[in-house]
């Protein structure tokens, strides 16, 4: 029969902490063989240096753009700058007129055209909608299942869009995880393959949507508000409005008129038809895709559907700026230099290796021998880390800025908070008068809860701030959620396996006094007292007043509130008790 005890159990533990160290180091040690990756990580733009582009927006007819039309315009750049995998990129106004795009390194020609193209917003009927998953290899349809068309389409609700081509693509696609690379403007009298992205309270979707049947140019306004019940008394429902121009309201009649049709035939609101719905495309993704409930005859239709007063603003906003031809001009480029950042990652570097090496001394000086499984603790939490930066910036192009170098050196008192809980408990443990391999075990239950309690909190604020930031201090949230994870797999697969494998050794099973667990010196009573005698209550740890006065120091000084109030109490009792046999004598 297999042993299976804790230390067979702490073996396999570190066996596969080793196993998850050597594929990260297989997996970069590929990407860089074929020339994708690197090993060094990728620096943000304050560090490395990057290009920085000054644009000129561009309105067709020649009108002057104003505020609000130019942040909208700055958030479709951003947008499009992050959907095509450029990372730590900063986007902001200059003097109300101009648009600043910094970006690290040189940027490609496709990013540049991505960039400086105006916004494409236009209405396609929907023709087939699934979830944004993509569909196994293993299960995709065969060639003989695949839609034939078998006429020429019609209209643009018309199913014969749907080629085998087009159909694979929709099979294929992962709007879970969408492609980093952008692909062409699509052409706007083909069907399209595309995403809505996943929300806070929906999924992400796939489309296969008909060719283009009202452009969003031919949007005169959009609002917001709150919607109005059959009576006319205000609901606490959000709505957003549109009112088309003539041309738009013409065409939006004759394709609500064909979507109505779907509607009815799929049984009205209990259906569940998706060609009764047409989809609001901004740069070749859908934002919106509600059904038509009636024909609109007047160019004043009204989205519904469980809107927030924030998310009705946003789509508004997506309507009525969205829909402008801005284009944008570079007027001007230069390169910018990383030497501030050079130079304040030195600082920082230089101060990260003055707290470990703080930490290093203070961890010898506490924990004596013990102090070296918190240095190499440290180690591999560093590796992994390392490791996982590396990574990250050649799959998700992700590059360390100066702020995420700020928040590696946070996560280092951090990453040691954790083993100083599990050490304490493991010497409170020893102050009780258990044996090593007993103080590990019940010292690991009680720091367990106060570890997972730590990085929960750690992971919460760095989870808040990544969502509320914007700029460098995502950056800096990023890493230190990502080292209060590797704090966990470090305290949970190195830390506490070692310190079991150690509780068997005789340096440390013994107490050496250089081994920062002596019992002697952390003023424990051993619960067996020799010749037949158990300790008694009133000796246990923190009343029992020692020959070492360090040690009773120590000792004192560890106890809890209730304990030292029991010592007084019982001090107290032996005081009058004494004075009570003098009397008697």
């Amino acid at each position: 029969m297999a042993r299976t005890g804790p230390k067979n159990s702490a073996l396999r533990v570190l066996v596969w902490l080793g196993v998850i160290l050597a594929v990260m180091t297989a997996v970069l040690a590929g990407g860089s063989i074929s020339g994708q990756a690197s090993w060094a990580p990728k620096l943000a733009l304050d560090l490395e240096g990057g290009t920085q582009m000054i644009l000129a927006p561009k309105v067709e007819g020649g009108s002057d753009i104003n505020e609000d039309q130019l942040n909208q315009a700055v958030a479709i750049i951003r947008q499009r700058v992050d959907g095509s995998g450029v990372a730590e990129a900063e986007i902001s106004t200059q003097s109300g007129r101009n648009v600043v795009v910094s970006l690290p390194g040189t940027p490609s020609k496709e990013t540049r055209a991505l960039i400086q193209a105006s916004a494409d917003m236009n209405f396609r009927p929907v023709l087939q909608a699934g979830a944004g998953a993509a569909v196994p290899t293993e299960s995709l349809t065969p060639d003989d299942k695949l839609p034939k068309p078998t006429a020429e389409p019609t209209n643009s609700s018309d199913v014969n869009w749907v080629t085998p081509e087009v159909y694979k693509k929709f099979e294929t696609l992962d709007c879970d995880n969408p492609s980093q690379d952008k692909q062409e403007r699509s052409d706007p009298a083909k069907p399209l393959v595309t995403c809505e992205p996943a929300t806070a309270t929906s999924p992400a979707i796939k489309y296969i949507l008909g060719p283009v049947e009202v452009k969003g140019s031919n949007i005169k306004s959009s609002s917001f508000q709150l919607q109005q019940g059959a009576q006319g008394a205000v609901t606490n429902e959000w709505a957003v409005n549109i009112q088309f121009d003539e041309q738009g309201t013409a065409k939006f009649k004759e394709v609500t008129e064909r979507l109505y049709q779907f509607f009815v035939a799929a049984g009205g609101e209990s259906g569940n038809d998706p060609k009764a719905q047409f989809a609001i495309v901004l740069d070749d993704q859908v934002i919106s895709a509600p059904r038509s409930l009636a024909v609109i005859t007047d160019g004043r239709p009204q989205i519904t559907g469980g809107f927030t007063e924030q998310s009705a603003k946003a789509l508004s906003d997506q309507l009525r700026f969205g829909a402008l031809p801005i284009s944008f001009e570079i007027q001007s480029e230069q390169q910018i230099s990383a030497t501030l950042g050079g130079e304040q990652l030195k600082m920082g570097l230089l101060a990260g290796v003055i707290g470990l090496l703080l930490v290093v001394v203070y961890s010898l000086f506490q924990y004596r021998a013990l102090g070296f499984v918190t240095i190499f603790s440290l180690v591999v939490a560093g590796a992994l880390t390392y490791l996982a930066i590396a990574i990250l910036g050649w799959t998700e192009n992700y590059r360390l800025s100066l702020a995420g170098v700020a928040g590696l050196i946070v996560a280092i008192g951090q990453t040691a908070d954790s083993f100083i809980v599990y050490f304490e408990r493991i010497r409170d443990e020893l102050r009780e008068g258990r044996g090593l391999v007993s103080a590990v075990e019940n010292g690991w239950k009680r720091a367990k809860r106060t570890v997972l309690a730590s990085k929960a909190v750690n992971l919460l604020a760095a989870l808040v701030l990544y969502f509320v930031a914007v700029g460098n201090v995502r950056g800096f949230a990023f890493t230190l959620g990502l080292t209060a994870i590797a704090d966990l797999i470090v305290v949970f697969m190195f830390t506490h396996p070692t310190l079991q494998l150690l509780a068997r050794t005789k340096f440390f099973g013994e107490g050496h006094r250089f081994s920062g667990l002596d019992p002697k010196r952390l003023g424990a009573v051993p619960l067996y007292r020799g010749a037949g005698r158990l300790r008694t209550p009133e000796e246990k740890p923190g009343v029992v007043r020692a020959k070492n006065t360090g040690a009773a120091a120590e000792a004192e000084r560890r106890m809890t509130i209730a304990e030292r109030r029991l010592a007084e109490k019982q001090e107290q009792l032996a005081g009058s008790s004494k004075s009570t046999s003098k009397e008697g004598k």
